[in-house]
């Protein structure tokens, strides 16, 4: 049973955040405090590797059908209350920032989780849910985009060595737009439709936005709509944050398989139960409808830091890179990337301007003969 009640952490804290914001003052930063208190409670416990006994389908998705509706609500309660004339600017922007990291770190999995899924409610929740994120064609990207080229340079979602997550992230949102509208337009011409027709997905997601955006100014005029979009343009920009983390510097020869290795894991207990096993996805690669509940943590993998921890530090970009990305990768390079892998590990490695690894491998056979998949 606790592997079902494990799941209500995320939602909870959503609650915890409307609280806040009502509350007023200090209490509106509740919801963003989290982000401390996540990391550092996933700091000081122990990885967690077990994978989930649930059974019931059913009820493993009620934790995640409340976080979808919760990150929306979440807006309007902040809204509500803007609309009421007595918060502050600061507690405001607390409520802001707070509803923002929470349709991040919670509402993304859970919309993930259902647009996935091959239910038409299901779908359409999640799909449109995303205006949390002022995206409601995301999943397109995601979908038909990233799970066909991760780890290629094809993949947006995919950073490159080197890169930082300041000029990875606007890059992401323009790039994973772009891919989005491409792709969108070209299955409708294949369906015999114009590229911008009616049928277009960026059209319902404009008008599932519209009235995101009208529900907002209703209960809290401009200043509600101003905190609102602004918090929500924000979790735009924390979205590919957090994929920056999935995947960062791993490289795959397009047209390849697609394996477990592609992915990096977090497999801390807060990091699991609030983001729904999002950073426990190597399975999720390998087949996209496997519910969040069955994914199988990689135990064989290389061992990360949590990823709370891992966006702190990363905005401080000489530290991510020396002291965990880089050992991660030269970890990944020399045991798990094959031979094609490694060429092209090396290239990006030399273009970086980071130490070639490779080289102290290739002069010590032994250790050469110990690498590779």
């Amino acid at each position: 049973m606790f592997d079902y009640i494990r799941y209500y952490t995320g939602p909870l804290a959503q609650i915890a955040a409307a609280v806040g914001i009502c509350a007023g003052g200090i209490y509106a930063w509740t919801g963003l405090s989290t982000l401390l208190l996540f990391a550092l409670i996933d700091g000081v416990l122990p990885r967690d590797t077990k994978q989930r006994s649930i059974k019931n389908a059913s009820l493993a998705l009620i934790p995640v059908w409340l976080g979808a509706v919760f990150s929306v609500g979440l807006y309007m309660i902040l809204a509500w209350q803007i609309g009421k004339g007595d918060m502050s600017f600061m507690a405001m922007l607390g409520g802001a920032l707070s509803a923002s990291w929470l349709g991040v770190i919670i509402g993304v999995p859970t919309t993930h989780e259902l647009y996935h899924k091959q239910g038409t409610l299901m779908k359409f929740v999640g799909t449109y849910c995303q205006v949390i994120y002022l995206d409601a064609t995301r999943n397109i990207a995601h979908m038909v985009g990233h799970h066909l080229d991760v780890g290629t340079p094809d993949d947006c979602d995919t950073a490159a060595r080197g890169e930082t997550l300041y000029s990875f992230a606007p890059y992401a949102v323009y790039e994973s737009t772009k891919t989005a509208w491409r792709l969108e337009s070209e299955a409708l011409v294949k369906r015999g439709y114009g590229r911008w027709s009616i049928h277009h997905q960026l059209w319902k997601g404009l008008i599932a936005l519209t009235v995101f955006a009208l529900a907002m100014f209703a209960l809290g005029g401009l200043p509600a709509l101003a905190f609102g979009l602004g918090g929500a343009a924000a979790a735009r920009l924390w979205v590919e944050t957090f994929n920056y983390f999935q995947h960062y510097g791993q490289v795959r020869v397009a047209g390849k398989p697609i394996g477990r290795r592609h992915v990096w894991n977090h497999l801390h207990p807060i990091s699991r139960v609030v983001a729904f096993e999002i950073t426990n996805h190597a399975d999720h690669h390998l087949d996209a409808y496997i519910p969040f509940y069955r994914l199988k943590p990689d135990t064989s993998a290389v061992v990360l830091p949590n990823v709370f921890v891992c966006f702190l530090t990363a905005l401080i970009p000489p530290l991510w890179h020396r002291m965990i990305i880089m050992p991660a990768l030269k970890e990944w390079d020399l045991n798990f990337a094959s031979a094609e892998e490694q060429e092209l590990a090396r290239e990006q490695n030399r273009k970086a301007g980071w130490p070639d690894w490779f080289a102290d491998r290739e002069s010590n056979p032994t250790q050469a003969q110990m690498s590779g998949v």
